[in-house]
């Protein structure tokens, strides 16, 4: 670690008048632990949870009279697990489908079927997919379908009813211990050329049409079978396949097909439960630093209702506040990210920002200013700014032309300067990632409330949700103005 004083211009010669701007830089490279102060960072309030894979192949006549059957118990994790048949090398532009019967045990559950790729699987949702998600509901059941190009953008549909008033739609609540029938397929050439994936469930219907940007983005598929959701540890749920018919032809199951199977029957301990936060110093080597040791892990969203769902890693600091600049840049690297997850870093509060409340009206905590990782399904994860002061005020949404990046392990560079307004411009936040810059404006009304930050580096969001696996290194930043 290195602290060191940067001098920025600075003469104003007014009227024989002279004035310089001057801020206390600091510098971490995790050469070693620095150190930093931390919050639930390295959560025990969670037990670690005991996961049980165990599906595959069985000669039992599970949907039917006709013997053999594939599934089982499939429990969602961090850890991929599947049973799954090699099929040729298929892409969006080549048609393919399956059929069969399943039945689906009452009870909890959140597992896939369908087309995927053995080699892409780290999250959900996960890249290089079309397939059923069947989620157990008790005595029913939903069948979504959904899909994820090759760079992590998807879209989902449902097998369900149309409500006109509400403009939704509503799942079908089918009955759980009882044999349904099933079809998935895609046609390259459909809606208008984009691509359609259709799918019936008991002859009810649901489709995705491929939106341009999906279809450019491609996917690659050369498995078919079942998949668990693979984020943090969930309740487990079985379903059984029989019947099948895998691109017209018959798959037989009264012998046991030996398919590929990767983590399907096993049974072990796992640290990923929602949400144990574990984050702070390592002494890996992820973000692209000149050195091994960094600053990242397990990074769940906070719920700012408990305190044990709060948690912060950073750097003790000067107070700052937003009368004069902020800066920080680094390196960083996304490794896993799944739905509904965000990783904030920036400038915060130790206290204002963990502030225990029933309000779940922000997701951004008090006092924060930095950027965010996550983004909707159908985007994928941008990188952008964020900020919220101490009252109300906060950025609204993805700045235009913000970064997307991928949980693929490619490390970044990064940039963030916060400037104050000047010569009637409005403040800004700049953030560069690698050759994309953008800015957000912050209003004056919001400067004017007004914000305090004594600490930089990770901090959870006030509303809850699941995980990412992110790192950074090589971090310079602003410790006193």
């Amino acid at each position: 670690m290195r602290t060191f004083n940067h001098v920025g211009a600075v003469l104003l010669l007014l009227g024989g008048m002279s004035a310089a701007l001057c801020e206390t830089m600091q510098t971490e490279s995790f050469d070693q632990d620095p150190g930093w102060d931390g919050l639930n960072n390295r959560s025990e309030a969670f037990e670690r949870r005991t996961v049980t894979q165990d599906f595959g192949y069985t000669p039992e006549a599970k949907t039917g009279e006709a013997p053999g059957a594939i599934g089982g118990s499939l429990t969602p994790d961090g850890t991929p697990a599947y049973y799954a048949t090699p099929i040729p090398a298929s892409t969006f532009d080549t048609p393919f489908q399956a059929s069969g019967t399943i039945r689906v045990d009452k009870g909890p559950g959140n597992a896939l079927f369908g087309f995927f790729n053995a080699g892409t699987i780290n999250e959900w949702r996960t890249p290089n997919t079309i397939v059923f998600r069947i989620n157990g509901r008790g005595d029913t059941f939903h069948a979504h379908i959904e899909c994820a190009t090759s760079k992590w953008r998807a879209n989902a549909g449902v097998i369900g009813t149309y409500d006109k008033v509400a403009d939704r739609m509503h799942p079908i609540e089918f009955p759980g211990d009882s044999v349904h029938t099933w079809s998935l397929s895609y046609d390259p050439a459909g809606g208008d050329g984009h691509g359609v994936i259709a799918a019936t469930f008991d002859n009810e219907r649901a489709e995705i049409r491929l939106s341009e940007v999906l279809r450019a983005d491609g996917a690659a598929f050369n498995r078919f079978g079942l998949l668990n959701v693979v984020k943090h540890a969930d309740s487990p749920g079985s379903f059984w396949i029989g019947g099948l018919t895998l691109n017209g032809e018959a798959v037989g199951l009264y012998n046991d097909p030996h398919w590929e199977a990767l983590n399907n029957r096993k049974t072990y301990v796992t640290d990923n439960v929602r949400p144990r936060f574990n984050f702070g110093y390592s002494p890996t080597q992820y973000a692209g630093g000149i050195a091994a040791g960094e600053m990242g892990g397990l990074f769940f969203r906070g719920d700012c209702r408990y305190p044990e769902k709060l948690a912060y890693y950073g750097a003790r600091l000067g107070t700052l506040t937003l009368e004069k600049p902020l800066r920080a840049s680094g390196k960083l690297v996304l490794r896993r990210a799944i739905s509904d997850s965000t990783t904030l870093l920036g400038f915060f509060h130790s206290t204002h920002s963990v502030e225990v409340n029933e309000s779940q009206s922000h997701s951004m905590p008090r006092d924060v200013l930095g950027f965010a990782i996550e983004g909707p399904s159908a985007q994928g994860f941008y990188l952008y700014p964020v900020y919220r002061v101490h009252g109300e005020g906060e950025n609204n949404g993805v700045a235009p032309g913000s970064r997307l990046i991928y949980p693929d392990g490619m490390p970044h560079t990064w940039a963030l300067e916060y400037t104050p307004a000047a010569d009637g411009a409005d403040a800004r936040i700049t953030l560069t990632v690698d050759d994309t810059t953008v800015t957000m404006p912050v209003s004056a009304e919001h400067v004017a409330t007004g914000a305090s930050f004594d600490r930089f580096g990770l901090i959870t969001p006030w509303i809850d949700g699941n995980g990412q696996v992110a790192y950074f290194d090589d971090l310079t930043f602003t410790a006193k103005q």
